[in-house]
């Protein structure tokens, strides 16, 4: 080995060790053992991919997960089909509308979503459940077809222990305060927007 390359390897080893301190001091301060709270935000595509990837993990620990699916469920998805075929102990409901842009009937959502958001509750106030996904939650409180304090009151006196997802544009900067991790997800480049067709697997 050449000295210089001995060189760059012990600035990567030494920097790899300041790395290593810094993340070890994180773990060694979070000592709070609770459930968590996970918004999942931003105009990109993958916020409900992100929290599917959530459910799957849940499932490799055997642990009790439902997942409620606003403004979804009009045509059929890959996650929907997966979970029914694959995953009969996750728990799924659907408000089953489609996209509120098709129906175009507001107080006929409104029903749906608070009768949606019923069987959110009913999860939210469970403690069995280890992980509760609230898909496209948001856009029930940007079209107001939900009351907002309603929503964080029951995010927030959810069972100490479970954790909580929900994914969808916006929320507004109450939900973001409530919540313990809020990721955006940024729209760089969609190939919808190029005319290519949404794929199945990938999109759907």
């Amino acid at each position: 080995m050449s000295e210089d390359q001995q060189k760059k390897n012990a600035r990567h080893k030494q920097a790899m060790q300041k790395q290593k301190a810094k993340v070890d001091a994180h773990i060694a301060a979070a000592d709070t053992e609770r459930g968590v709270a996970v918004l999942l935000t931003g105009n990109g595509k993958g916020k409900s991919s992100s929290a599917f990837g959530m459910v799957i993990r849940a499932l490799g620990y055997d642990q009790k997960v439902g997942v409620v699916q606003f403004i979804k469920g009009a045509q059929l998805s890959g996650e929907e089909l997966y979970i029914k075929n694959q995953c009969p102990q996750v728990t799924l409901y659907q408000m089953g509308t489609g996209f509120t842009w098709n129906t175009q009937d507001r107080t006929g959502d409104i029903a749906e979503a608070e009768k949606t958001w019923a069987e959110a509750v009913k999860m939210l106030g469970d403690p069995s459940y280890d992980l509760v996904v609230l898909d496209e939650l948001t856009y029930m409180l940007a079209y107001k077809y939900l009351d907002e304090q309603t929503v964080l009151d029951a995010l927030a006196q959810r069972p100490s222990e479970q954790s909580v997802v929900v994914t969808g544009r916006g929320g507004g900067s109450a939900l973001q305060e409530l919540m313990d991790t809020v990721s955006e997800v940024k729209d760089v480049k969609h190939a919808f927007k190029a005319g290519i067709k949404a794929r199945q697997g990938v999109d759907y």
